[in-house]
């Protein structure tokens, strides 16, 4: 899956592969693993894992965007 959504990233794969300006070539592949609560795995639960923040940090990062 492709996304320019960090979170959306996070609260559905389990591991983002962030990528460098044009021509594109990977930076970092990032594994992810949420405690979802009690099995149930769907985005918005995911969303609530207390490690959610810290991934959505590290990418950000990573991405090195100047505006």
């Amino acid at each position: 899956m492709v996304t320019h959504d960090i979170a959306e990233a996070i609260s559905m794969a389990d591991r983002v592969a962030v990528l460098s300006k044009r021509p594109a070539t990977i930076k970092d592949i990032i594994p992810i693993k949420l405690t979802c609560p009690a099995g149930i795995r769907t985005p918005m639960k995911c969303r609530e894992a207390p490690e959610f923040r810290h991934y959505f940090n590290k990418i950000w990062k990573e991405l090195d965007v100047h505006v």
